[in-house]
């Protein structure tokens, strides 16, 4: 007869993947295009936005069409970052040669289909400007706050609809933050940040995005860098760290956004069976998952002492379940709760 496991409400969910990516309509990725050769083939207004677009991140864009709409023979004498050349005559196959990407402006769908069928015989990426059959990748909606950058897809459902949530996370980004991921870029490249350990930089970065948050409307300095070394070279950062314990409602649009900020710097997760596995997608795809048992059931105390105990020096985060009892009753009465502190941490409720 086997053994009956000593914690006969603990889970470690630490090695499963299941839970960890719903499924992707699209990959979102961020593509190098500074000094590559892009072809756009077509002189209407939404190649020329593209044109606009494509030269921002850097690329040299060869815009091939007998007719150019207004606009164009301005982006041809000062385009931002990379350079516009118009060609006044229609693409041939050979234009696309050394080309890192392919855009078209075609109504007709003959004209579409040989553009993209002579792009991918080419091996070189395609989009037919509003036409998701022709197309190998698609352009999102972008909020701008470079070197920090937003991209939001439909998949090419709904556009309009994409235009609108960008609207929504341009009003949460201040205009500031272009200075704190320059910053980032930089100090990235500090010998002294690049010789300490893995956890010290996680810490050092999860404290940077701290500042950055709350002082976002100034610049970064070098002593902030300094400050922020020192904070990740002390083993007392963590240690005295709070453990926040979340109380996660139906859905994971319930989480407030120092819940979203605790999870993405979270090492560990304590989470009660029947939390919403969306409110998971807001970690790291690396931290370590322990489940506990559901609402309306009593968790192992011992078990959960135990894992905050082991996981000295990480960062451990908890989430329960909604229910009637009050914030109140989560500080001070409740088991999850109480086992924290049991295990010599204090609890911070958000």
């Amino acid at each position: 007869m086997s053994a009956v496991p000593e914690d006969r409400n603990l889970k470690t969910l630490a090695t499963t993947s299941a839970a960890r990516m719903a499924p992707l309509a699209t990959l979102p990725v961020f593509f190098k295009l500074a000094g590559k050769h892009v072809v756009v083939a077509g002189g209407t207004d939404a190649a020329l936005w593209k044109s606009e677009l494509l030269a921002a991140a850097g690329a040299n864009v060869e815009v091939f069409a007998d007719q150019y709409v207004s606009g164009f023979t301005e982006l041809n004498a000062s385009a931002v970052n990379g350079r516009v050349t118009l060609e006044r005559r229609s693409w041939q196959p050979s234009d696309l040669r050394g080309a890192a990407l392919a855009i078209g402006a075609m109504t007709e769908d003959r004209d579409a289909d040989e553009f993209a069928n002579a792009c991918r015989a080419a091996s070189i990426p395609v989009n037919v400007i509003d036409r998701p059959a022709f197309c190998d990748f698609q352009f999102g909606a972008i909020v701008n706050r470079s070197p920090l950058v937003v991209a939001i897809s439909t998949d090419g459902g709904a556009p309009v609809f994409g235009q609108a949530i960008r609207s929504i996370i341009e009003s949460l980004l201040p205009d500031g933050f272009r200075r704190w991921a320059e910053a980032a870029k930089e100090w990235r490249r500090d010998p002294v940040l690049e010789a300490e350990p893995a956890a010290r930089k996680r810490t050092f970065w999860t404290c940077f995005a701290d500042l950055a948050m709350r002082d976002a409307a100034r610049a970064p300095t070098s002593a902030d860098r300094v400050a922020l070394l020192e904070a990740a070279s002390d083993p007392a950062t963590i240690e005295a760290a709070a453990v926040p314990v979340v109380e996660v409602g139906s859905s994971a649009e319930t989480l407030t956004l120092a819940a979203v900020r605790a999870l993405r710097a979270a090492d560990v997760i304590l989470f009660e069976d029947g939390v919403p596995p969306a409110a998971l997608d807001f970690a790291r795809r690396e931290s370590e998952r322990h489940c506990l048992a559901g609402p309306g059931k009593t968790p192992s105390n011992g078990s959960i002492e135990r894992l905050v105990a082991a996981n000295a020096g990480r960062r451990i985060v908890c989430l329960v379940c909604a229910s009637p009892r009050d914030m109140a009753g989560l500080r001070d009465g409740h088991p999850v709760a109480s086992a924290i502190a049991a295990a010599g941490k204090s609890v911070i409720v958000l």
